[in-house]
């Protein structure tokens, strides 16, 4: 599991990401093609109606995506190309608010050559509940058990096409 914390020893693409700094995003798992993280949602990123703005939740979406698509420790060839966003979906389930804490698990489904495919789940709960901690037996690795009570409840569904570029 992934230092809590924002830093370039979590994940290289962190190290200058201020918009995640600012969010408070947390990473609690790091692996290829998976990513898990979570951030408590503050006053300031509520919209007027009292929720969740939805450009906050599509951003920790985006990061969860992010970080599921570039390897933490690149491999010699992968050195000089990045993984980005070549479109996005996303679909607002529920509404979350002020003091709830978001987890969001992000999961590659297909890859064949420059291109690939993933899901995220977007979570909230009330503190306390430190969704996507679970680790009890029978789980698949980055995936919210079924029967857990500290998943919080689901609020957005993000669906990210990535594409490999060259860094230049």
């Amino acid at each position: 599991m992934a230092e809590l914390t924002i830093s370039g020893e979590t994940h290289p693409i962190l190290k200058d990401d201020y918009a995640s700094e600012w969010m408070g995003i947390e990473v609690l798992a790091l692996e290829d093609g998976h990513a898990t993280i979570r951030m408590p949602l503050r006053r300031e990123m509520l919209n007027g109606f009292g929720m969740a703005h939805g450009g906050m939740i599509f951003a920790f979406g985006d990061t969860a995506f992010a970080l599921a698509c570039n390897p933490a420790s690149p491999a010699p060839g992968e050195v000089d190309s990045i993984t980005v966003a070549s479109g996005v979906d996303i679909n607002f389930v529920k509404p979350a608010f002020r003091g709830q804490i978001l987890t969001a698990v992000a999961n590659r489904r297909a890859s064949a050559g420059r291109s690939g495919i993933y899901d995220i789940q977007i979570y909230a709960a009330d503190p306390g509940a430190a969704p996507g901690t679970d680790t009890s037996a029978g789980t698949v690795p980055g995936e919210l058990p079924a029967d857990s009570s500290t998943q919080g409840e689901l609020i957005a569904e993000f669906r990210g096409r990535s594409r490999t570029i060259s860094k230049k």
